[in-house]
């Protein structure tokens, strides 16, 4: 399962749901991207460039959107289902790809669907392996996917009878949708109960209303992703997120400071593993529900003493693992897509995927995961390249075209090369490059690949 030290990308095999026939029809033309984040920047941009398309809206999209080769901001929330519904279909659009957590949560991709649109990404009941810890833990143990020990809780009351019956530091997940913020792996019993107490006084809203309380696992953490049409999938490299805000894996959790692809944690026999004793059981279970899900499965994992066991599932492209990947996939990516969205993989070209390292450094607004400044302008001298990606995340342009901060996580910094120590040496070169008023960074970003 574990590769040997290197800092060289491991082999990656793909999986359909059956070889694809020798003359594959044409992917999408037209494409809308939904979501405002640098997963969705990223996605905009890859699928920009892939076979045979001619245009994707990004819809809000963010600064950066309208620097995009091809793409097209549309100032559409993701929340106006009946909006964007109306506007892909008045652009003839053939395919939608649905980038946050939230609207998949909420059913976009339904009530998009049932407009006639083909969408990537899962309708609500499929949503709910990421919406709800609670349900994601159920299912699991229905399909024997190994993950951790855990409790769940509707009430304080309810989670300190479990802390009473365990002693030792728990982690403490809220059950709904937090972004990225509703998760403490406290290091003492009072750190549980603090993490607790804080959910169910309201931190986190509607959210919060309910909570798991894991055992804690031991090992390194990878992200495993499949494209699946809801019977077959597509793997792509695993990645490793830098979860913690502070160098030496420090600090409160966030939504991600960087990433690094292929992780070596990985070889090609223990993404098999992945596939045999992780995604296929969750599928198979999904489909026992009578869920058709027809998106990304995001298994977030932990490599313990006695396998890969689920930390988490999510039901959409991680961030910033997406940035990191995207400029490792082929053209035929759109394609891929597409077919996942049509429910037939077997209709998709093979995904090619670059023999390359690539990197991902974040630029965060200063306070960030708290409360950050907003409305700093952006500036740079970066020159983009095939090798060298700038990604806006939390950014907007004002009405004078300036470009803002307007968010935690601003822009992604992701570059490749033929090996690790090169690519994080000019992701950071990159870094350099930009800057707007407290930037803020981790400077040890895949200390795990890079030679010290």
């Amino acid at each position: 399962m574990t590769a040997p030290e290197t800092s060289t990308p491991t082999s990656i095999t793909t999986h359909l749901a059956t070889p694809a026939p020798e003359t594959s029809p044409p992917g999408p033309r037209r494409v809308l991207v939904i979501g405002s984040g640098g997963r969705e920047n990223a996605l905009a941009w890859a699928l920009a460039r892939c076979q045979g398309v001619e245009r994707v809206w990004v819809a809000p999209g963010n600064g950066g959107s309208d620097e995009l080769p091809g793409c097209e901001p549309l100032a559409l929330v993701e929340t106006d289902g009946a909006g964007l519904l109306a506007a892909a279909l008045e652009r003839r659009i053939d395919l939608v790809v649905v980038g946050p957590e939230g609207p998949l949560a909420d059913g976009l991709a339904d009530q998009l669907r049932a407009g006639g649109l083909a969408v990537f990404g899962p309708g609500a009941d499929g949503a709910r392996l990421e919406a709800s810890k609670q349900w994601a833990k159920a299912l699991m143990l229905e399909a024997g996917v190994p993950t951790a020990l855990h409790w769940p809780a509707t009430s304080l009351e309810q989670a300190l009878a479990v802390l009473n019956q365990h002693p030792e530091p728990l982690v403490v997940k809220v059950d709904g949708l937090a972004a990225g913020k509703g998760v403490t792996v406290a290091e003492t019993q009072a750190e549980t109960l603090a993490a607790v107490e804080e959910v169910f006084a309201g931190r986190f809203g509607a959210a919060g209303a309910s909570l798991v309380l894991e055992e804690r696992m031991n090992g390194p953490e990878v992200s495993v992703f499949a494209l699946t049409d809801g019977q077959g999938m597509v793997l792509l490299p695993p990645a490793q997120d830098h979860k913690r805000i502070g160098e030496g894996d420090t600090g409160p959790n966030t939504g991600g400071m960087g990433a690094y692809a292929p992780a070596p944690l990985l070889d090609a026999a223990g993404l098999e593993l992945v596939r045999r004793t992780v995604l296929e059981p969750t599928l198979a279970a999904l489909r026992a529900r009578g869920i058709d899900y027809r998106g990304v499965i995001y298994a977030g994992l932990m490599l313990t003493a006695d396998g890969p066991s689920v930390i988490e599932f999510n039901c959409r492209f991680g961030d910033p693992e997406c940035e990191t990947l995207m400029p490792l996939l082929g053209p035929e990516l759109a394609a891929v897509l597409l077919a996942c969205a049509r429910g037939d993989l077997s209709q998709a070209p093979d995904l090619t995927i670059a023999p390359s390292c690539s990197a991902c450094v974040i630029a965060a607004a200063a306070g960030y995961p708290g409360e950050v400044n907003r409305g700093e302008a952006i500036s740079s001298t970066l020159e983009t390249s095939e090798r060298l990606q700038l990604f806006h995340a939390g950014s907007r342009r004002d009405a004078d075209g300036v470009c803002r901060t307007a968010g935690g996580r601003v822009l992604a910094v992701v570059a490749q090369a033929d090996d690790f120590d090169a690519a994080f040496a000019a992701a950071y070169g990159g870094l350099g490059q930009v800057h707007f008023e407290g930037l803020t960074y981790r400077r040890d970003i895949g200390h795990q690949v890079r030679r010290p």
